[in-house]
């Protein structure tokens, strides 16, 4: 068999080769064919994922800008606005773990201040394979330094996140970033070109080959063993660079001196200069030799494809330019025209006069193929939604400890003390909670933020997975007293081309769907991660759903895991129900298997519920309030104790390490009690009052735990398993993070 032709090297079909010659009228030249490349792959153009993704609820009254830009935006009031985004970086991180991550954290980061918003906050979301094989801790450990090394050199707080280990991800690991920026309404800045006669002037670090075909290439394509070689697609991070890019930046917004901006993220130069017109309606004409770069002797299409890192390009009015190249002087960046808009539609692409690329600008992106992929319910959930009876005869002590040495469960200090979580010294509620709260320095506003995901649940049943994971995200930023405001998702999936996983996709969007709907919630952005599959195996589904939400005023002292104290009753609000073990935590690791039909949710109780917590939360009549999510009762009234220093006696019949949905524990002090009741009566919500925080014991039943002992189960699982004797900072961390 000979070699692939060029166009199947860089990853396009026959078909979307003829697709492109038909587009020109003719075959294309090597760089106008890289750009089709790039623009039309998976991770850029969405082409398997975009007709499901229309059924998103996108529109409130607070949006300000949907899906389609770089980032979300919301109205937050008083002419203040919020922007956040969610991006992955799966396989870059897999062939390069430091570079991977780190370079994820600086590619969100552009994403939201290219809106013209100042970045405050940063969450993980990382997933691997099980810590008992060494590879699988070097990339643990290389992705938790790289999130470090630019986070904190950067200075933006990594405040939030999870961790989740599972067989799957041991050949895919999952590495998905959120970010939060904030702006007035007159900073918000788009991705548009302007008119004609508007010059591109590119911002920033110099251009490399570090980072061709890097996020369009790598992440539209499965692994295998040849993965290794696609090493130097993986781009190299500055975080240095991008502070002075971040600053620079938003002076240009504050002084009114450009007309849009686009970051050079995935496709490079392909991207910032088609997109930015086309949405303008415009065409324009680059100049490649006014590119600055670090390496000689670079093609118009490695030029063109180079995702390397810290680079903006701003669209200014001519008479600004001089303006603009004044302020990259100042914060010593590099600046360069590398370009102006022109009339007609068609981008043009130069090199020492010599014509080397023509295509229409809008063909790279409105042009790029879509698919309608088969669809196929997979034959063997049948067999898994088989009810399996509980057979173990394993105590709710032993349970207890078994769960809380688990690394998904166990404490994530080891990670979060690596993060820097106290810059800017905003963050009222931080590392180690359900969600976490950011205030607006000079106002009564303050911002909650959470994300969340479950794999097993989803690989049971996508779509109730998948609604699960929205109401719990809810719940996770009500608990800080804010309203939940809007949602970004990242879809991490397997190989599209596989009817199964195209079912599983499909499902968990109308479940995403469904459940904002429920809570009016609208979807203001996303991304999608297919090919998430090594030597044919995918990964579980996996959505990540992030949600923000708005506290105005904010609570001075919400609720807090490590705010329980001896004598506080303990509630149970929400459904009594404990029965719910398909996907739990209980179920892969005590008795070993992951079967049945995760529970249906309840719409009603969720909004009933959700509306209750920030209630509870916001008139600080709680001490602590905690949702039931992975581990049950059990896992987090121990999570309170461990934290809070105290035990607790629980009286309840149920089962305590089942995950049925719309939970939530609370711990008051006596005299608050009947004030917090009454609020559930008229919420609709249950309260059961099922024990009393104090003594030196996890006591649940008959069953008892030494809290001593657990505490140092739980703290010790994650630095054990590293190779580290306590939870206390590794030598080359700073601090600050958070995982559930």
């Amino acid at each position: 068999m000979g070699e692939p032709l060029v166009h199947q090297a860089l990853g396009m079909t026959d078909d979307e080769y003829e697709a492109v010659c038909v587009i020109l009228g003719r075959a294309p030249r090597d760089a106008e064919l890289a750009m089709y490349s790039v623009m039309w792959s998976e991770h850029c153009s969405y082409k398997s994922s975009r007709p499901h993704l229309k059924r998103f609820p996108a529109e409130a009254p607070w949006v300000v800008v949907g899906p389609g830009e770089n980032a979300g935006v919301i109205d937050l009031g008083d002419g203040w606005l919020g922007a956040f985004r969610i991006e992955s970086h799966n396989h870059p991180s897999f062939v390069e773990p430091y570079q991977g991550a780190a370079t994820g954290v600086g590619g969100i980061l552009r994403d939201v201040f290219t809106m013209g918003a100042r970045p405050i906050a940063v969450w993980d979301q990382i997933r691997f394979g099980s810590l008992d094989d060494p590879h699988n801790r070097y990339l643990f450990a290389g992705v938790v330094a790289g999130i470090a090394g630019y986070g904190n050199a950067v200075g933006v707080p990594t405040v939030g996140g999870e961790l989740a280990f599972e067989d799957c991800y041991a050949g895919n690991p999952l590495v998905n970033v959120m970010a939060l920026g904030i702006l007035r309404r007159e900073q918000l800045v788009l991705a548009e070109s302007g008119g004609e006669g508007t010059e591109a002037v590119l911002l920033g670090a110099a251009t490399g080959r570090d980072g061709i075909g890097g996020a369009s290439v790598l992440a539209s394509a499965s692994f295998d063993d040849t993965s290794n070689a696609k090493r130097p697609s993986v781009q190299v991070g500055d975080p240095f660079e991008e502070k002075k890019l971040i600053e620079a930046c938003l002076e240009l917004y504050e002084r009114g001196l450009v007309i849009g901006i686009q970051d050079l993220g995935a496709a490079g130069l392909s991207c910032a200069t088609s997109e930015p017109a086309a949405k303008s309606g415009m065409g324009m004409e680059v100049d490649l030799r006014r590119v600055h770069v670090r390496e000689p002797g670079m093609t118009p299409a490695e030029l063109l494809m180079s995702e390397s890192q810290e680079r903006m390009m701003a669209f200014v009015a001519p008479e600004n330019v001089d303006e603009v190249l004044a302020v990259a002087a100042r914060w010593e960046i590099d600046a360069s025209r590398v370009g102006t808009v022109s009339r007609g539609g068609a981008l043009r692409v130069f090199v020492n006069g010599d014509l080397v690329a023509d295509v229409p600008a809008a063909s790279l992106s409105e042009d790029a193929p879509v698919y309608h992929r088969p669809l196929r319910r997979p034959d063997w959930l049948d067999d898994l939604w088989v009810d399996r009876p509980v057979t173990n005869e394993l105590d709710a002590a032993a349970g207890l400890l078994k769960l809380l040495d688990e690394p998904s469960l166990a404490d994530p200090a080891w990670v979060y003390e690596q993060y820097d979580h106290m810059l800017f010294l905003n963050t009222v509620v931080g590392p180690g909670h359900d969600g976490t709260l950011l205030r607006i320095k000079g106002t009564t506003k303050a911002l909650a933020g959470t994300t969340d995901g479950n794999g097993r649940r989803c690989y049971l049943d996508p779509r109730r997975g998948a609604a699960r994971l929205v109401y719990e995200a809810a719940l996770n930023v009500a608990v800080t007293g804010a309203r939940p405001m809007a949602v970004v998702d990242n879809l991490n999936f397997g190989n599209p081309e596989k009817p199964e996983v195209m079912w599983q996709f499909a499902e968990t969007v109308e479940g995403i769907s469904e459940a904002c709907e429920v809570l009016g919630i609208p979807v203001v952005g996303g991304n999608v991660s297919f090919y998430n599959e090594t030597d044919g195996i995918d990964i579980y589904p996996t959505p990540i759903v992030g949600l923000i939400g708005l506290a105005d005023p904010y609570p001075k002292r919400p609720p807090r895991l490590d705010r329980a104290k001896a004598g506080m009753d303990l509630w149970l609000l929400g459904p009594d129900t404990s029965q719910d073990l398909a996907g739990s935590v209980f179920q892969k690791i005590v008795l070993g298997t992951i079967a049945g039909r995760p529970a249906e949710p309840s719409p009603d109780i969720a909004a009933q519920l959700t509306g209750l917590a920030t209630r509870l939360a916001a008139g600080e009549i709680v001490s602590v309030l905690h949702d039931l999510s992975e581990g049950g009762l059990a896992v987090a009234v121990a999570k309170v104790c461990i934290v809070s220093d105290v035990g607790v006696t629980i009286d309840w019949p149920g089962h305590a390490f089942a995950e049925d949905p719309h939970r939530l524990i609370a711990a008051v002090h006596s005299e608050r009690s009947d004030r917090m009741v009454a609020l559930a009566d008229a919420a609709g919500v249950a309260a059961h009052r099922i024990g009393t925080f104090g003594g030196e014991e996890i006591r649940v039943g008959r069953a008892a735990v030494n809290l001593e002992r657990a505490s140092r189960v739980w703290r010790t699982a994650l630095p054990r398993r590293m190779g580290q004797d306590s939870g206390r900072r590794t030598a080359n961390a700073t601090s600050g993070h958070a995982c559930r």
